[in-house]
């Protein structure tokens, strides 16, 4: 299945929704919350009308963003150069709940996965044509092809308990041209970024992306972390870098400039009737005055990465409790980086690849030394397979620093282990065993608490600040 570029929709819409709102404030346009004026119009959609049982209002303003996979408007041609194939699901590959705390000092992101199993919100009294046609429940994304915009307000309201105010979608289309019309984008990468799926091939370094190469990385899957959520943070990342990229540029305040940042973007995007352009102006507001720290992003925890469904394979299942947690702090217009609304599931730094299944062992010079059974004691406590110890030539110096020794592709097994060695270094070696080995060092081998947690290992809240270029380049 085609994914849709979350940080297209996420750039297209804040950055758009932003400028939009700060260029209608600064130039007069907001009479009383009027609705958006005829040079800042957009398609609408009427997605509450036929909503009932609706979460209660609280605090604040939710946005509901969402990424239409539709390639309807593409040529055979545009699909090859873009990498984007040619299956289109009419599905929402990106979901994200945005919202504007009501003092408008800080603005929180939680992402859906696409693959989330939910029931769907189907109206009452509707009448089902067949459980084919109308599923009671299966993927979030798969809302939109079975009853639109509507049905994904909907659906997200009831598995969510959050209160939409405002909806605003975009598709592959659109993507391309918005990134150009802001001329590009920032990415910064510690490591090469290949995939050959989604067409990305990028050297180590900070690179400024057209809309093209832009899509082509926020819709990768295929490099490390793999999966959803490595690509979630990657796009996180790239927004971040974005508002600073605004900020140098001038741009929040230069009203001329947003004027035409907001007609450029604007117009690519479907919205709900229900926007103004008092909605907008509370949004850029938002934005500039919270800056980078002030922002926050993070992605609803799963309790089961691999939950397999007839009719819809593999899905993912959500930590109900700690979910409920994070969807109660947008309820209540809190932060999602005080402590209370991503709970880990026990205590120590979350790792992504489970203990029990990491081969470890102690390699020491000549003979069983008392550092090395205290070593191995301590890694079996925080559960890692610690396999019986390996003993070196006789004479030969242990290295000032603990050592993690590991062959080429057990880079996430290495690192969850180093998680609870932090003093220790790693050393990927070609040909190396499939024992991850633990050298002990001279200035000792320190072992802290891990928890398995996937989730929180790439998508715990962070704040703009903390993933941008600066922080990680």
């Amino acid at each position: 299945m085609s994914v849709f570029p979350r940080a297209r929709l996420r750039r297209a819409l804040v950055s758009g929704a932003v400028c939009a709102g700060l260029a209608a404030g600064t130039l007069g346009l907001t009479q009383g919350g009027s609705r958006l004026p005829v040079a800042l119009a957009v398609p609408r959609t009427d997605v509450f009308a036929a909503a009932d049982r609706r979460p209660a209002d609280g605090p604040g303003t939710t946005y509901l963003l969402a990424g239409l996979d539709s390639r309807s408007v593409l040529t055979k041609q545009q699909r090859r150069r873009l990498h984007v194939g040619n299956d289109a699901c009419d599905c929402t590959d990106v979901l994200m709940l945005l919202h504007v705390s009501a003092d408008g000092d800080r603005v929180s992101t939680v992402s859906l996965p696409r693959d989330s199993y939910v029931r769907f919100a189907y109206r009452t009294g509707h009448v089902q044509q067949s459980r084919a046609a109308r599923p009671e429940a299966g993927k979030i994304n798969s809302a939109h092809r079975l009853g639109g915009a509507a049905l994904t307000v909907r659906t997200v309201e009831q598995a969510t308990g959050v209160r939409v105010d405002h909806y605003l979608e975009a598709d592959f289309a659109t993507f391309v041209d918005a990134v150009n019309r802001i001329d590009g984008v920032t990415v910064c990468t510690a490591k090469p970024l290949h995939d050959a799926n989604a067409g990305l091939d990028l050297p180590a370094g900070t690179h400024d992306l057209d809309g093209r190469h832009a899509l082509q990385y926020v819709r990768a899957r295929h490099i490390p972390p793999s999966g959803d959520l490595g690509r979630v943070r990657r796009q996180q990342r790239m927004l971040a870098e974005l508002a600073d990229t605004f900020a140098d540029r001038g741009l929040l305040d230069d009203p001329a400039a947003l004027a035409r940042t907001a007609g450029d973007v604007l117009g690519t995007l479907r919205a709900d009737e229900e926007l103004t352009t008092g909605d907008l102006v509370a949004l850029g507001r938002a934005l500039r005055r919270s800056g980078s720290a002030g922002t926050e992003f993070a992605t609803v925890p799963i309790a089961d990465f691999d939950h397999a469904v007839p009719g819809w394979g593999s899905t993912l299942v959500w930590d109900a409790e700690r979910a409920e947690r994070l969807f109660a702090a947008l309820r209540e217009d809190r932060p999602l980086t005080d402590g209370e609304a991503y709970a880990l599931p026990g205590p120590g730094t979350p790792v992504g690849w489970d203990p029990a299944d990491i081969r470890v062992r102690v390699a020491t010079a000549s003979s069983r030394s008392e550092q090395a059974a205290r070593l191995e004691q301590d890694l079996r406590a925080q559960g890692f397979d610690v396999r019986p110890p390996r003993y070196g030539t006789a004479g030969t110096p242990a290295p000032r620093r603990t050592r993690i020794v590991f062959a080429p592709g057990q880079e996430r097994r290495a690192a969850s282990l180093a998680a609870a060695l932090p003093d220790a270094r790693l050393r990927p070696t070609e040909g190396h065993p499939g024992v991850i080995e633990v050298r002990p060092g001279r200035d000792g081998a320190r072992v802290v608490p891990v928890v398995h947690d996937r989730s929180s290992v790439e998508g715990a809240p962070a704040t703009g600040d903390t993933l941008d270029c600066d922080h990680n380049g």
